[in-house]
Formats: structure tokens, sequence, C-alpha cells
């Protein structure tokens, strides 16, 4: 048995392949060959197939929980990401996006302010609007995490609210509690929408409006958004809300789940500290993604090491890179992502560690193919290295997979076990 596993996830690196090629399969990665060469791989739909999620979602299940029984929205694991407790009954939690409108026609004109806005500014926008009445005894707590990021929490002093409320956001429909992305979405801010037949899910809703369309007129006017015009920017003028939850998540310890203790995280977002802090996991904090993978990828590292020498049995880290040019339809970029993920930790992490003392598995959270600019139900690939394993694909890629025949799971939850038993056997 390995005495420890690292499970490394690429965020959004999984593609479909146009013309047999996908950015993982052209990419020039050594340090990925080289798991390659001791390894077995395949794929896995990281919820199910046919859903296209969201990256809290897959990593939850790729965590080894079933989304149905533990996930309870992105916007309660958010909000425990940066300290936030719940009022449970009487406060809804979402993730919130500031966005750029034209406030006479609701037409969302972008999503996430051209990805302009600094965190600091995001601070003195969201001090704007925290602490807002809303009729009768509802309020708004607001906190700005990370760029254009936020939570937001609306509460009621003593009527009951709900999570059943659909998003403010036409890029991601709401199924349940789980989110998925919306192809070619009509780009006009909504209205919310309650989504059983409950007064609990209408106050909220109605409370929602009033958040937004007040957020609207604060914001359009503010002095940061006026400074940010005059310098050409996009202004930072609405807000919208998605992935609503009213509980925290009771997830049972991972080291548990898995048999490996003590777990850790390597963690750079708050929805992914989160995840760790739910899941029982010592969270390793890392500065927020720059943009600069060059500058990044190295603390990760670190704290991957750090974790080690801790002890840490198992340890979950999330790069960041592929999704947003997958998301910009640049196939060049999310290959040149890929690339500099392999030569600024695979390589480097591969000349501090024993792989026959530590097992490596790869994968996605999900696939954003460059051809569709989203995320999509495609299956991913997965490939688990470890010394003891004789022979392998000699790449990592959909292509390679393809063509090992590995093994194909229905459900990203199934990958974790699947891989420690197999590891079990290999051991004997």
């Amino acid at each position: 048995m390995a005495k420890r596993l690292i499970l490394i996830i690429l965020d959004g690196a999984a593609d479909r392949p146009v013309d047999g090629k996908t950015p993982l399969s052209e990419a020039e990665t050594p340090g990925l060959d080289r798991l390659a060469r001791n390894a077995v791989c395949g794929f896995h739909y990281p919820v199910a197939p046919g859903i296209a999620p969201e990256s809290d979602l897959a990593t939850i299940s790729l965590l080894g929980y079933m989304p149905e029984k533990y996930y309870t929205g992105r916007g309660p694991l958010e909000a425990l990401g940066i300290g936030l407790a719940l009022k449970q009954g009487y406060e809804v939690a979402f993730r919130a996006n500031f966005a750029t409108i034209d406030p006479a026609t609701r037409r969302i004109i972008d999503r996430r302010v051209g990805r302009s806005l600094a965190s600091n500014e995001a601070k003195e926008l969201a001090r704007a609007l925290d602490g807002m009445q809303l009729s009768s005894d509802g309020y708004a707590r607001v906190e700005a995490t990370i760029g254009h990021r936020a939570v937001v929490i609306i509460g009621s002093e003593s009527s009951r609210l709900s999570a059943a409320v659909s998003n403010i956001d036409p890029a991601y429909v709401r199924k349940g509690l789980i989110s998925e992305a919306v192809k070619n979405p009509d780009m006009t801010l909504p209205r919310c929408k309650p989504l059983d037949d409950s007064e609990e899910a209408r106050r909220t809703c109605r409370m929602v409006d009033e958040f937004v369309e007040k957020a609207i007129e604060i914001l359009d006017n503010h002095p940061v958004n006026i400074e940010r015009s005059k310098k050409g920017l996009l202004k930072a003028n609405a807000i919208l809300l998605r992935d609503a939850g009213d509980r925290l998540p009771e997830m049972p310890p991972i080291s548990e789940q898995l048999g490996l203790s003590p777990a850790a995280a390597v963690a750079e977002m708050p929805v992914e500290i989160g995840i760790a802090k739910a899941a029982g996991m010592k969270a390793y904090t890392v500065s927020p993604p720059s943009g600069d993978l060059a500058r990044d990828l190295p603390e990760r590292l670190e704290a991957v090491l750090k974790a080690l020498s801790d002890d840490s049995r198992f340890i979950y880290v999330h790069l960041k890179g592929p999704d947003e040019p997958g998301h910009d339809g640049s196939f060049e970029g999310k290959k040149r992502a890929i690339e500099l993920i392999d030569k600024y930790f695979i390589v480097p992490l591969l000349d501090k560690i024993d792989l026959e003392e530590t097992a490596i598995l790869v994968t996605s959270d999900h696939a954003t193919p460059w051809s569709l600019k989203s995320h999509s139900g495609d299956p991913v690939p997965w490939m688990l290295s470890w010394g003891k394993i004789p022979d392998g694909p000699k790449k990592f890629s959909e292509i390679a997979c393809k063509e090992y025949g590995g093994q194909i799971l229905e459900h990203g939850w199934l990958l974790l076990p699947y891989v420690i038993e197999f590891i079990k056997k290999r051991a004997q």
C-alpha cells in the first residue's frame, strides 16, 4: 500500500477532441509523461453522465461524497470558506459575481466585469451594500472575496426563508441544489423565481429581487465605478446571485472515508477552503491566483511539500489555469496553461517525492471544451501513477486514455474508492 496519495485536479483541463486533438494531447508535458510510464488511466463523469457541473459540486464528488446526500449549494461553502456562519432557516447564502449591466435595459454586458475588478475595489463596493435593509425585517450581508467574486447572505429577523430559488445569473440554471452551465444564455438580468410552492421561497425571491435592484442603484454611481469609467473600464454596477443554500454541509471526515489520516488540502479560493473545512481536511492556504502561473505554482508546490512534511497521507490540490482559456475559446491558451502546470508544479514535485511510497491521481473537475467556451458533460480522463504499476499509457490525455481502455466510472465519487482498492490489491 502506498503511504500517501496526492489528488491533483487540473481545473477544466479536460476537453472534447477536435480533429483527433485536445490541449492535453498536444501539450508538451514531460512531468505527466513520466507519471504515465507507471500508471493506469480511464474516464469518469465528475457527477453523472450529461451533467456539466461547476467546480465545487465536481470537487465534492471527486472527494468521494455523493452530491445528492451532502451538497447544500455553493453559497454555504463560499460562506464557510470566509468564516461566515448561517442562521439556519432564516438566512440564505449565495455565491455572487459583481457584473456590468445596462441599467436601462437590464442587459448583462459582462458577467465578471471583464475580469478587471481588483479585490480592493470589490471590497469597497461590498461595504456599500453590506447591511442593506430589505422590506419588513430583511437584510443583506455582503462580503467580497477575490476579484469580482463575493458572498451575499439574504436574511430575515423573524420570517423563515428557503434556498429553493432560481439563479440571478443566466449562465447557470438551477436544478435542485445543482447548477448547470447554460449554452448561449439570454444575457438579460433575470428575476428570482421560487422553485417550489412555498411562502418561504416566494419571500426569499422578493427579498432577492429587492436586493438586486437596490444594489444597481447604489453601485452605478459609486465612486469606484465613476473612477473606473474615467479610466475606460467597465463598471461593476450589478451583482449576480447563484447557488443558494440555507445550511452548511454535514460531511463525514474524509480521513475516515478513505482510511488515510491526516488529510490536507492546498486551497486558494474560498469555496475550496470551505470544502476543506466541511471534509475535515487541514487547509494549507495560498495566495489567490494572480493570473501568472509561473509565479503562483511554486507557492502551491511548497504548500504540498509542507503538507507532506507534516505527514499528511492524503493531499488534495486544485490547480487553476486551463479553465479560463477554455471559456475564452483558446486551444493554444489551454495548451500553454497545461504546459506551465507541468513545468512549474509536476516536474519539480516529482523531483521531491518517492513514487514507490506516494501515489498520484491526476484528473479534472470537468471538461471546458475550447470549442464550446463552457463547461460540458463530457467524460474526464483520470490517471493513477505509482511506482508499483509496471506499465502505462505513456501520455495523459483523452486520446491516450481512450486507447489504453481503462475503467470508465459513471460518477466522480466512485473514483477515489476505486483507486484506493486498486492500490491495496497491487500492494498484495
